[in-house]
């Protein structure tokens, strides 16, 4: 496979700092190598906005801080994520925070948009993401990009590459899903997303989940974006994280649902986020995430 990679050192969505170093830890992990290993070819690997520091004092917006710079760090995304995919080849987003999912969905939703294919969504998070200016708590853009990709929210978010949403909110899928705010959570029961939540896991076993997701695409999705948060894992395993919760997904688990996503062959693009190495340990967290994305792209224990 042609695998075209690019870096999104952008960390203006959270409220804690240092996620802009994710990408680099992610390459100082061992990435192209590995992949190179399973026998794929990298034709890409580059980093795609430079934030100055200056940036860093114009928070605008209380209800969606950051929001120019963001917009336009997400622009460029998806505009890069767009050819990448009209040219055949994967893109593997490597965040910075959450919010560049918006930039992702919006290239890819353009991509199959000219396709005619219908583009579903695997979102591994501990959070939804799915507030908007009217509901958020913090006024983070991280937890209001998936609402706006569905068409919830602010006009410059939801608006953003083309007019009017990226995915329908009936081809998006949660799992491990802990931490949601009562605003989030009407707005997702309303919109019609489908979500595995932590509990889902508990009750019905982890197989179980995984078996529901592999049906869930397979009946109204020709191609999936799996956007993963490295914070959706417990933090025994990713303490690199800028909202480390208790009580989330196992390593096993997260290398399982990355191995079943290959084996259905529908994943066309996807993205790495939240890595935070100022809070982690001996770049543990990094190393999961190569560890992650080589399970999605073919590696196997035997």
């Amino acid at each position: 496979m042609n695998i075209n990679i690019l870096e999104v050192p952008l960390d203006f969505g959270a409220s804690r700092h240092g996620s802009d170093m994710g990408p680099a830890a992610i390459r100082l992990a061992g990435l192209q190598s590995r992949l190179e290993r399973l026998g794929h070819k990298i034709v890409g690997y580059r980093s795609i906005v430079k934030i100055e520091s200056e940036d860093y004092k114009k928070e605008g917006n209380p209800k969606a801080k950051y929001l120019l710079p963001i917009v336009a760090a997400c622009t460029q995304l998806a505009r890069e994520v767009e050819s990448i995919a009209e040219r055949e080849e994967f893109p593997l987003i490597l965040g910075g925070d959450h919010s560049i999912v918006l930039g992702s969905l919006a290239g890819m939703a353009a991509a199959c948009k000219k396709k005619q294919k219908r583009l579903g969504v695997l979102y591994v998070d501990a959070h939804g993401d799915f507030n908007t200016a009217d509901t958020t708590i913090s006024g983070n853009v991280h937890g209001e990009c998936l609402a706006a990709s569905c068409g919830y929210g602010l006009k410059d978010l939801t608006d953003l590459y083309f007019a009017g949403r990226k995915v329908d909110p009936a081809n998006v899928c949660f799992v491990g899903t802990r931490d949601l705010d009562p605003g989030e959570k009407a707005l997702m029961k309303k919109a019609g997303v489908t979500v595995f939540s932590m509990s889902d896991i508990d009750k019905q076993g982890f197989p179980v989940i995984l078996k529901k997701i592999m049906e869930f695409f397979r009946e109204r999705a020709d191609a999936v974006h799996l956007s993963f948060d490295m914070d959706v894992l417990d933090p025994m395993f990713a303490p690199g994280t800028g909202i480390p919760l208790q009580a989330g997904l196992s390593n096993r688990e997260g290398l399982l649902i990355m191995e079943e996503m290959c084996n259905t062959g529908m994943v066309k693009s996807a993205e790495i986020v939240e890595v935070n190495p100022v809070l982690d340990i001996r770049n543990m967290t990094a190393a999961l995430a190569v560890d992650l994305i080589a399970r999605l792209l073919g590696d196997k224990i035997y």
